[in-house]
């Protein structure tokens, strides 16, 4: 037997390692199933921001609302497997664009106001008349204390009347001195008058105004007292001008803005006790549904009362010393009360 031995032929040795799978990004293969639809929305939005809803067609108006269901479900599967940034934001800014248009008003900013100031506006005030009387009362209340003091005592008037409100005026005030620097002031002119005075006096207005209304959230027992304050000073000032022989004067100079100003705090004092009478009478709510209820009313009627303040501030500080006739003065002043009246009476009723 050959004992050489036989030399075995070399195996070819073949890797068997298995072929590497191809590596796709997770965000591009997410990308390119959903793009189509995702561009789809966006065109439909532009078009929509541009020209309004109406310029969509019929078709287009039922897939809108199909792609935005479309856009939010990839936006929360591309939250869950945490893709890249960018879409995540690019997905989040169109949802919402989209929500806008979807669920959005149909309507203007200023088909809003027109509908707020014929509608909304007056009957707001209309339904919280009984609260309306309350606040009116209660600063006829507090005029009649502030006059029956001061007349028989001025200096109530020092004590009633904050010394940014009286100014130079006080006890040791004569007859003309009231006439000559502040009735029959002269006019200052249209650049003091409208942009300095009367932005103050709009700011310092609406400050009490609000005031007024955030106070009934202490069941509205301050927003009554703060009425009554108002009304001690009002009555302490024209007690002031009363002993000067000056009442006819002093009405008429605080008519040209008094109605239309006091108009809005009786207003701001309402709308804070709508707040507290729901706070204190939920009926079938609670407390804080009740608030959520008819927080929208009282809201309305200060958003309209506010713009009662800059009203009366344009002519408080524009027109109340250019017009030297006090005949003129009750004219304007009232004339404007008269409109307010018929406005909140009239205006936002259903015609049969």
């Amino acid at each position: 037997m050959d004992g050489t031995a036989r030399s075995e032929p070399d195996e070819t040795r073949i890797s068997a390692e298995p072929p590497r799978p191809q590596v796709v990004l997770r965000s591009s293969e997410f990308r390119k199933k959903r793009e189509e639809d995702w561009r789809a929305l966006e065109v439909l939005i532009d078009r929509a921001e541009r020209r309004g809803i109406r310029s969509l067609s019929a078709v287009d108006v039922q897939r809108l609302p199909v792609l935005y269901r479309s856009a939010v479900s990839s936006l929360s599967v591309a939250r869950s497997i945490a893709l890249d940034r960018n879409m995540l934001a690019y997905l989040e800014n169109l949802s919402l664009r989209a929500f806008l248009v979807v669920y959005g008003p149909r309507s203007s900013l200023l088909d809003g106001l027109k509908r707020f100031f014929a509608r909304d506006f007056p009957r707001a005030v209309r339904s919280a008349g009984p609260h309306l009387l309350i606040v009116t009362l209660a600063m006829i209340a507090g005029v009649a204390a502030g006059f029956i003091l001061t007349v028989g005592d001025e200096d109530w008037f020092s004590a009633l009347v904050p010394a940014g409100l009286a100014a130079d005026r006080g006890p040791e005030s004569t007859r003309e001195d009231l006439l000559t620097k502040e009735i029959f002031a002269p006019w200052q002119g249209a650049a003091h008058a409208f942009a300095i005075f009367a932005n103050t006096l709009f700011q310092h207005n609406t400050m009490v105004g609000i005031l007024s209304f955030s106070l009934g959230l202490a069941a509205g027992i301050p927003t009554v007292l703060l009425m009554v304050y108002n009304g001690l000073i009002l009555g302490a000032f024209v007690a002031l001008h009363y002993n000067r022989g000056l009442t006819y004067e002093i009405i008429g100079w605080l008519s040209i803005h008094g109605v239309t100003e006091f108009t809005a705090i009786l207003l701001c004092g309402a709308g804070g006790l709508v707040i507290a009478d729901k706070m204190l009478f939920p009926d079938r709510f609670s407390r804080l549904q009740s608030l959520a209820v008819h927080g929208r009313v009282a809201a309305q009627i200060v958003i309209g009362a506010v713009l009662l303040f800059f009203i009366a501030a344009i002519l408080e500080g524009g027109f109340r010393q250019f017009v030297q006739s006090t005949e003129l003065r009750y004219a304007i002043g009232w004339g404007i009360g008269g409109l307010w009246l018929g406005y909140f009476l009239r205006a936002g009723r259903r015609r049969g």
